[in-house]
């Protein structure tokens, strides 16, 4: 089904958009909801950055929370009938998560709410969250400290160029420590894009075929084949527009944006998961098994070696590199596909 309309935008607010993922389109919308005395729904990592889960934010202090993308399956629990409370007791709700579980708590529902606004983001698959536990574990005990914050998206070079930020707290006592890693070299996300560690589910996504949500978003891979002038380095989202209401809720936010119109054709060349489900790779079904009684170490020699190309490859991607760096100079193309994960420690 195809949406009604499609943007590529971004906020005007520099900041909040290095905060966020992309452009920080939930962002606007969120504040929005809440200025109407409303209440957000997201996925927020747990305390001790172990596992993620659904809150209720009412302040612009929580909203912190949702922002950025969390790479790993969230904990539902009861947020369907919170949300299903809220709904009754009249006040404006604004949801988001992946597909399925927009389409989850429209099913719960069993009906439409005119207060009900429903965005998900474009989803690739849902990782393990006991692999990235295993992970975030490992790079404790190999840093000396406990996790206190965690970025899968972090945009201190650019939106084209991020990576894992972990941030470590009291090393020493009352300190922390930052540790960047970029995606083509951290071991979880190479698993994760690889696909071996996603719910049997992702292969066959059902999402992909009924989409209940009245808007999507996404970060606008391929922008600068579609509409160059609206990639500055930051983060460029792409929304479709899904329903009236849909419609209506990004209208809320015009003035807050800097958008263009483009075509879905053109918008989802480079965002197949929009449409399409990932290949269940031959080995998924060992490597969870392997997951359960392997080391992280051991899993990361066997699922996240580095690829070995044949000559030939590596010539030919040696080539597309020094052509899209001449591009750069000459301000052309620039890759959309380069991120890594920050991680923040404490003792």
């Amino acid at each position: 089904m195809k949406p009604e309309k499609v943007y590529a935008c971004y906020n005007k607010d520099k900041d909040v958009r290095l905060s966020s993922s992309s452009g920080a389109v939930f962002s606007s919308l969120a504040e929005y909801v809440l200025n109407k005395n409303g209440i957000i729904y997201g996925v927020a990592m747990s305390e001790d950055c172990y596992s993620a889960e659904f809150i209720a934010v009412t302040d612009q202090n929580g909203l912190s929370k949702l922002r950025g993308s969390k790479y790993l399956q969230a904990k539902v629990g009861d947020i369907f009938k919170k949300v299903k409370e809220e709904l009754q007791a009249d006040r404006l709700v604004l949801f988001t998560g992946t597909g399925c579980q927009v389409n989850g708590l429209k099913k719960f529902l069993g009906k439409d709410y005119g207060n009900l606004i429903c965005m998900n983001v474009i989803c690739h698959g849902a990782p393990s969250p006991k692999l990235w536990k295993k992970y975030a574990q490992y790079q404790e005990n190999n840093n000396g400290g406990k996790l206190k914050e965690i970025n899968f998206r972090c945009k201190d070079e650019n939106w084209t160029n991020f990576g894992m930020k972990e941030v470590l707290r009291d090393i020493p006592v009352d300190s922390v420590k930052k540790l960047y890693i970029s995606k083509d070299k951290d071991p979880y996300m190479q698993m994760f894009l690889r696909d071996y560690c996603l719910r049997p589910s992702c292969y066959d996504c059902l999402a992909k075929k009924q989409k209940m949500a009245d808007l999507t978003i996404a970060d606008f891979w391929g922008i600068n084949d579609v509409a160059p002038e609206m990639n500055d380095e930051m983060g460029t989202s792409l929304v479709l527009i899904r329903t009236d209401k849909g419609q209506k809720a990004f209208d809320s936010i015009y003035e807050t944006m800097k958008l263009k119109e483009v075509t879905y054709e053109a918008s989802v060349k480079e965002n197949p998961a929009e449409y399409r489900s990932c290949t269940r790779p031959s080995q998924r079904d060992t490597f969870f098994d392997d997951m359960h009684t392997m080391s992280f170490e051991e899993l990361e020699k066997k699922y996240a070696a580095p690829i070995k190309y044949s000559l030939k490859t590596r010539a030919k991607r040696k080539v597309k590199k020094i052509i899209k760096s001449m591009l750069r100079v000459i301000g052309g193309e620039e890759s959309n596909t380069e991120y890594g994960l920050l991680f923040v420690f404490r003792a």
